[in-house]
């Protein structure tokens, strides 16, 4: 589906707006830290490389990629995320360029970069194609495409499950996140462009949350997606209590000993020459 200037405006502020709910950063410190050491390592980033760092949030793969000594530039649609990943990058004596950027319009030249990365980003722009053919676009040939993203089936595939009853409708023509960790999908996207390309399913092992509760409120005021479907059902307190049910539920199911695993899936690609 073909989106005319002004609806494609408004899906962008609507996807800034949700992202700078809440504190994306506090998900990314607390919850998930070693995702995007994990993917940097794997995407082979070392001095001297030109890393774009796309959806980058807060700095997750980021920071960590300049700190292998790369010439980092971390980009994002949210203003609000950047301005945090500065400050986390100044904490952690890491040097890099921040700037605004819409994944699915990248105003970088082709070949640009050594390394293009993404963890758990892209996969929440609506329009799959369009952002990996960006993706490969500013990638030099010769290059790596590292990427992380939950999988349909795992537990953050499943919790977007949970909430789409909830939450507002996609825009026209948008695809569900998850399905970037599903390995045919993404071969799929990435197409004969690229070689070597090759998928890992892996898990992270969360142990931030004591109770399935616990999850569902630091989820519920930290995580703009979930603080979303809350919004979206805020005069409905049935639906509410339902929500919350059902994301208490959710984590109980996967919470053993105190530590839940969240699959994802691993990416690497070389940019055919």
């Amino acid at each position: 589906m073909i989106r005319s200037m002004e609806q494609d405006r408004a899906v962008k502020a609507r996807h800034r707006h949700m992202w700078a709910l809440g504190s994306y950063a506090a998900v990314a410190a607390e919850v998930i830290p070693e995702l995007g050491a994990t993917l940097v390592q794997a995407s082979g980033v070392g001095p001297g490389d030109r890393v774009l760092d796309v959806a980058a949030g807060t700095g997750n793969a980021a920071i960590p990629a300049a700190l292998a000594g790369a010439s980092v530039v971390a980009s994002d649609l949210t203003p609000e995320l950047l301005e945090v990943g500065r400050a986390l990058a100044v904490e952690r004596g890491a040097q890099l360029d921040w700037q605004q950027a819409d994944a699915e319009s990248l105003p970088y030249a082709d070949g640009e970069f050594d390394r293009v990365l993404s963890c758990v980003g892209v996969m929440f722009a609506p329009r799959h194609q369009v952002v990996a053919d960006e993706l490969v676009r500013v990638c030099r040939p010769g290059g790596t495409i590292g990427l992380v993203n939950w999988t349909p089936e795992g537990f953050i595939g499943q919790m977007f499950t949970a909430m789409k009853p909830y939450a507002p409708p996609p825009p026209p023509g948008a695809q569900p996140p998850p399905r970037w960790g599903a390995e045919e999908h993404v071969r799929g996207l990435l197409g004969d462009r690229v070689t070597d390309l090759v998928t890992r399913r892996q898990a992270i092992a969360v142990d931030r949350f004591a109770s399935p509760e616990e999850f569902r409120d630091f989820f519920k005021a930290h995580y703009g997606p979930t603080i979303a479907a809350y919004r979206a059902i805020a005069d409905e307190p049935e639906r509410v209590v339902a929500l919350d049910q059902d994301l208490a539920d959710l984590a109980r199911r996967h919470l053993e000993g105190g530590v839940m695993r969240w699959e994802y899936l691993l990416v690497t690609a070389r940019r055919r020459g």
